[in-house]
């Protein structure tokens, strides 16, 4: 697995929009605001061409320019790390434009994002052989004041934590809008960990993941490696982190299905499983929990639901392609992320 360099003091941020930019309200004052935050710590910025664009169906500009965007802030000394300006649609239609060869060619560099942007942030590790980010996108760095995991997250970037811990509330309904699109997550809601089966566990493995809405449309194309990836990675095993956005819990147990029919879960250690967006949704008898536990129970590994992961914020960062060690007691949650 390669890793990138961790950004340093003074360093460059690039900001690129694969999905989609930061053009309307309330995400262009956000993103504004997180540029002068980084600004006032020292960092110097660059931003990519798409980052304010509103050209595209679902993301910034057309895949080709996305694509070209991507190539040319990865495969060149243009910044030293990436975040992207936000989550979209149709990141996918990029991915023919995106020079993977390349990039695992070249000097690897961190890309951070979520949701739309598990479209690269997964493909980095199971093409390319690099770690990436699964965290906030840029205008989550513009809210006042910043929410704990914020500040992880560039922790994170800077190398400074490796151990994510989880957070004691989470938010049901946000509060960002046009009218007030600095305003921090709002919390409310406490955070209790599922756990199948209930027992404290630990377990490691290497971390792979994102978003299920993705993640099923990658499955079965030419970008789908992840059947090698795992066997390389065997001797480790793999802890898979998932999330999803849009899918109601019938969407996601025939994601889970699909997933494990396509033998994405061999050599599987454990999953962490995030909040989902649809989060206390039941129908027709089948809650969040039962949507995915009743498929992964065979693999008698721990099942961790509920965790701080994805469209429900807080958000743990996790680098996708890390050794990690997870440790569940209670309803406390601990990730410790080794660069191995």
């Amino acid at each position: 697995m390669r890793y990138p360099l961790f950004l340093q003091d003074e360093g460059t941020i690039g900001f690129v929009a694969p999905s989609f930019g930061c053009a309307t309200e309330p995400y262009k004052t956000a993103f504004l605001h997180s540029q002068q935050r980084f600004m006032e710590m020292g960092y110097r910025l660059d931003l990519g061409p798409n980052c304010y664009a509103q050209e595209g169906v679902g993301i910034s500009n057309t895949p080709e320019k996305c694509g070209k965007e991507l190539n040319e802030y990865l495969l060149t000394e243009k910044a030293d790390v990436l975040i992207s300006c936000g989550g979209g649609e149709l990141m996918c239609e990029t991915l023919d434009y995106v020079d993977f060869k390349g990039i695992s060619e070249a000097s690897p560099k961190w890309y951070m994002g979520y949701s739309d942007n598990t479209n690269l942030t997964f493909l980095l590790t199971t093409l390319c052989d690099t770690a990436s980010i699964y965290g906030p996108c840029a205008g989550a760095f513009g809210m006042e004041p910043w929410h704990e995991s914020i500040q992880d997250a560039l922790d994170l970037l800077q190398g400074k934590k490796l151990v994510m811990k989880g957070y004691d509330k989470w938010e049901k309904e946000a509060g960002k809008c046009e009218e007030n699109p600095l305003v921090p997550y709002q919390v409310t809601e406490e955070r209790i960990l599922r756990r199948f089966p209930d027992a404290d566990s630990e377990f490691s493995g290497r971390l792979l993941g994102g978003c299920m809405d993705c993640l099923v449309n990658l499955l079965g194309t030419r970008y789908d490696r992840v059947t090698d990836f795992t066997r390389k990675y065997q001797e480790d095993g793999i802890i898979w982190f998932l999330e999803s956005c849009d899918l109601n819990v019938f969407a996601i147990r025939r994601a889970i299905w699909q997933m494990q029919h396509a033998g994405w879960f061999s050599h599987v250690k454990g999953f962490l499983i995030g909040r989902p967006l649809v989060f206390g949704e039941e129908m027709m008898g089948l809650d969040q929990y039962h949507a995915v536990y009743d498929l992964l129970k065979g693999y008698q590994v721990p099942v961790i639901m509920d965790v701080d992961l994805g469209h429900l914020p807080p958000q743990m960062p996790l680098i996708c392609g890390s050794l990690a060690a997870v440790s569940c007691r209670g309803n406390e949650l601990e990730v410790r992320m080794e660069l191995k």
